[in-house]
């Protein structure tokens, strides 16, 4: 077997123990808060950063108001908001300061996280762990054979894909609909 079949096989099977650890219950939650905001603002820091763009970018395809939470043209938030933060070991201290901040706006907060015990995460209106290895994270968390927080970030990023077609089944939109929203100047 070749190191890339092998190490393939390895993080694959990773990245199904943790998804399979995503407790269902908690998985609703999330989208009935979306889907509650009038706008979402999502963050996130390196690549847990990457997936809460992605999942900015879906958002918006399936018509919700959506801004990214250090982008310069990202407007005040108010509190029939919901900040969306990837914050994988549940103490990052500038997100915990941006959590902070709009909690006291009195907007909501969903904080996604490996190690929901943290003060950040556990403050959130709504927590959603991921349990999968993650930088600086301890806990109960599915191992990884890969470097820092790699397992976690893919996990979010399959995650949040299955929280897009929880919404997509919820508003009865087919990806057509989404497709119809994609940037059309490219």
């Amino acid at each position: 077997m070749s190191a890339l079949s092998e190490h393939g096989a390895s993080v694959v099977a990773e990245i199904g123990r943790a998804i399979a650890r995503v407790d269902d219950t908690q998985f609703c939650a999330p989208a009935v808060l979306i889907e509650w905001a009038d706008r979402n603002f999502d963050i996130g820091v390196g690549r847990a950063g990457l997936a809460a763009r992605a999942f900015a970018m879906r958002l918006m395809h399936l018509g919700f108001t959506v801004h990214l939470g250090w982008d310069d043209t990202t407007p005040n938030v108010r509190p029939d908001d919901v900040l969306v933060m990837v914050n994988g070991s549940g103490r990052i201290g500038h997100l915990d300061y941006v959590f902070g901040k709009v909690a006291q706006l009195g907007a909501k907060t969903l904080v996604v996280t490996g190690v929901p015990d943290a003060d950040t995460p556990r403050a959130a209106t709504v927590a959603l762990q991921v349990p999968a290895a993650v930088y600086l994270g301890e806990g109960d968390l599915v191992s990884s054979i890969q470097p820092m927080g790699s397992l976690f970030e893919q996990c979010v990023l399959i995650t949040f894909d299955l929280l897009i077609l929880e919404l997509a089944d919820r508003s009865g939109l087919g990806f057509a609909d989404l497709a119809a929203r994609h940037r059309n100047f490219e």
